[in-house]
């Protein structure tokens, strides 16, 4: 817990927020690869693209089913517990998914297969796109009515955008699929940014007392919050990685790297916007 000795203190407005606006400059540009590349920010699982997701049962090898599949889009192949493995393919046409049904069928008598056509993962997309969206306007509405002063809510909104944004740049590089677990996990964090945000700016703000003892108690305060949770979370990847529970490993692992990247915008971007404001009076 050293961690929580930091002096949030000894560092000027402007040194605070160079990092973090240099690490949401570097995300913005990943993101703006992907759609160039992929034609959205982060690359699609099934659930929004359209494919064939097969779950199934046996001692086979990942590489011996990857050679099982020869002509057929495989995506991937997972690992699951006694024995279970969960294949995902590519869109089809017609012909091609009754051929792969035929010959799995034939191999794996008890397979569960499950199809998502494009048309319905596009419809999915276009819906989480619009939950997002609608999240992100309700929050900023809700900041704003709270602060009525434009610095401050503007900061707190600033910090969950760069929160969504770095965590998605973040899921691009280690290989998770945007899917509708992940989209919920993106959900969970804009919660959390504006709640660890809000804690920071309602200290500053609405407390009397020195500016830089309001800093250091938020912050005290905000870490070991926010490293309760990592905590909590970390034992959930444990345990979905041990038991090969992929959708909640990709949750854990997604809440994760936004937990550790909202501390940095907290009390970073947040805390160095907020002590500029204060610095130059807005906080009287």
């Amino acid at each position: 817990m050293g961690f929580i000795g930091y002096d949030v203190n000894k560092y000027t407005p402007r040194q605070m927020v160079m990092i973090p606006m240099v690490i949401l400059i570097l995300s913005l540009a990943i993101l703006g690869y992907n759609m160039a590349t992929i034609g959205m920010p982060v690359r699609p699982g099934i659930d929004f693209s359209g494919g064939t997701a097969v779950t199934l049962f046996t001692t086979d090898t990942p590489e011996q089913l990857e050679n099982a599949f020869p002509g057929y889009p495989l995506l991937s192949v997972g690992e699951g517990v006694n024995n279970g493995k969960y294949l995902k393919f590519g869109p089809m046409d017609d012909a091609s998914l009754q051929s792969l049904a035929s010959l799995i069928s034939a191999r794996y008598p008890d397979a569960k297969i499950d199809q998502i056509g494009a048309s319905f993962g596009q419809t999915l997309q276009q819906q989480a796109f619009v939950a997002l969206i609608i999240s992100f306007i309700g929050m900023t509405v809700v900041v704003f009515l709270a602060f009525r002063t434009f610095v401050p809510a503007a900061a707190v909104v600033l910090s969950a955008f760069a929160d969504i944004v770095m965590t998605a740049a973040g899921m691009s590089l280690v290989g998770i699929d945007l899917s509708l677990p992940t989209t919920a996990a993106l959900l969970m964090l804009i919660g959390y940014s504006v709640d660890s945000d809000i804690l920071l700016t309602m200290r500053v703000l609405k407390r009397q007392g020195k500016l830089e003892e309001k800093l250091s108690g938020a912050f005290k305060t905000g870490i070991i919050m926010t490293t309760t949770t990592i905590a909590a979370v970390a034992a959930m990847w444990v345990v979905a990685f041990a038991g090969q529970i992929t959708v909640i490993w990709e949750i854990a692992t997604v809440l994760l790297i936004g937990l550790f990247i909202d501390m940095m915008n907290t009390w970073l971007t947040n805390a160095g916007i907020i002590k500029w404001f204060v610095l130059k009076g807005g906080g009287k």
